[in-house]
C-alpha cells in the first residue's frame, strides 16, 4: 500500500519510479508552467512527465532547475519523463529527438523515455533506438505509451530489452482491465494519463458518494483508485492548491466495495484517440 507521495514502484530493471507525479499535457511554455513545476517539487512531488509534442520542455526544464536551486534537492532526487513524437519514429530520428528533448529540458539524462504512439511500421525501429540509449546509459528506463496488448507482444518479440512502462489513458470510464493484467503479468509498469478524464468525472454520482463517505474530493478518490490498482498516476494541474489537493491521497484507503463500485463504471470510453484507429 502506497502511504507517501514519494513512495516508489521498482521497475523490472531495478529503477525506482514514483507512484505519483505531475503531468503537463496542454500547458503552454511560460511562467505558469515554470511555477507549476516549482510548486509541485516544493510540495513533495518528485516525478514530472512531459513530451516533445507538448512543446513545453523548455519551461519544464526551467522549473526543474529553479526548484532544485530553491529546495537544495539534487537532480537524482527527481524522475523526469519525456516522449518521442510520431514524426521522429525511426532509429536515427529517435536518437536525434532524444538529444533535442534533453537540450530543451537542459538535462544530462532522462529517467524515462517513451514512444508516444504505436505508429505501425515505425515503432520497432524506434524501440531499437531506445534500447541503444538505455545500453549507453543515456536514459535510466525506457517504455511505451498508448500500446495495446498486440503492440506490446510485437515489441517484446523482437526486443533485447522489454519495455519497463506502458503509459495509457486510464480512468474509471476506461479501466482497460485486460491490458492492465497483461502488463502486470509481463512485469511492465502500468501508468495512467488523463486519470481524471480531463475533469469529466467530477459530477459522477457514484464517485461523489464515495468521496463524501471518505471526506475527500472526487479527484482524490480516483487517484487513490489508481494507486490501489497498482497504477502510476500523473494528474495535471497548474494551480498550487490543486497540486497540493491532488497529492493528498495517502491518508485514506478505499474499501474493496468502493473499488468494485468504481470498477463498475467502466464504459470503454476514451477522451483521447483509440491507438488502433488513430490517424498518425
Amino acid at each position: 500500500m502506497t502511504t507517501h507521495l514519494q513512495d516508489t514502484t521498482t521497475l523490472h530493471n531495478g529503477v525506482k519510479m514514483p507512484w505519483f507525479g505531475l503531468g503537463v499535457f496542454k500547458v503552454e511554455e511560460g511562467a505558469e508552467l515554470v511555477d507549476a513545476v516549482k510548486s509541485a517539487i516544493r510540495h513533495g512531488y518528485r516525478s514530472i512527465d512531459t513530451a516533445a509534442i507538448y512543446n513545453n520542455e523548455t519551461s519544464v526544464g526551467q522549473g526543474i532547475r529553479e526548484a532544485l536551486e530553491e529546495t537544495k534537492l539534487s537532480r537524482a532526487d527527481l524522475f523526469v519523463t519525456s516522449k518521442v513524437w510520431n514524426a521522429d519514429l525511426g532509429y536515427e530520428a529517435t536518437i536525434a529527438a532524444y538529444e533535442a528533448s534533453l537540450s530543451k529540458l537542459g538535462l544530462d539524462y532522462l529517467d524515462l523515455y517513451l514512444i508516444h504512439w504505436p505508429v505501425k511500421g515505425k515503432y520497432k525501429e524506434a524501440w531499437r533506438a531506445l534500447e541503444t540509449l538505455y545500453k549507453e546509459g543515456r536514459v535510466k528506463a525506457i517504455g511505451v505509451s498508448n500500446f495495446q496488448i498486440h503492440h506490446l507482444e510485437d515489441v517484446i518479440e523482437g526486443a533485447e530489452i522489454k519495455p519497463m512502462v506502458n503509459q495509457v489513458e486510464y480512468h474509471p470510464l476506461l479501466s482497460q482491465k485486460p491490458l492492465l493484467q497483461f502488463c502486470k503479468e509481463t512485469g511492465i509498469q502500468f501508468e495512467a494519463w488523463s486519470p481524471l478524464m480531463q475533469g469529466q468525472l467530477m459530477d459522477n454520482a457514484v464517485l461523489k458518494e464515495i468521496a463524501a463517505k471518505h471526506g475527500k474530493s472526487v479527484a482524490q478518490v480516483i487517484l487513490r483508485w489508481d494507486l490501489q490498482n497498482g497504477v502510476v498516476t500523473i494528474p495535471k494541474s497548474t494551480k498550487e492548491h490543486r497540486i497540493i489537493e491532488n497529492a493528498s491521497v495517502f491518508d485514506f484507503a478505499l474499501t474493496e466495495t468502493d473499488m468494485a463500485h468504481i470498477d463498475g463504471l467502466n464504459q470503454d470510453q476514451r477522451v483521447g484517440p483509440d491507438p488502433d484507429n488513430f490517424d498518425f
